[in-house]
């Protein structure tokens, strides 16, 4: 599946028309990395890919289970999320 996964990885739309990547960029090479079991390369190459997974496990849990602050936790871990992207995104950027 991991092999399946890398030969058929998209390409980023911002790369091609502007030369210099998006937000975004990386999150397909993190989670094949958090697959292969690299961790610590998955947290280099995007790391707000693990609480971004969280949050979506949280909010399909919670569309489950009908949690009492499920969608309160959901709100903060996408802050977090989005958070942590765009504190990478300039990072990478400046660097």
């Amino acid at each position: 599946m991991i092999d399946w996964l890398e030969a058929h990885m998209g390409t980023c739309g911002f790369v091609t028309y502007f030369n210099i990547e998006c937000p975004g960029c990386g999150i397909q090479r993190a989670f094949i990395a958090l697959l292969r079991g690299e961790l610590g390369l998955s947290l280099r190459l995007f790391p707000a890919l693990l609480p971004y997974l969280s949050t979506l496990l949280l909010m399909i849990l919670h569309l489950i289970f009908k949690f009492k602050n499920g969608s309160q936790y959901a709100m903060w871990g996408f802050i977090l999320s989005v958070g942590i992207m765009v504190v990478s995104y300039i990072v990478k950027l400046v660097t």
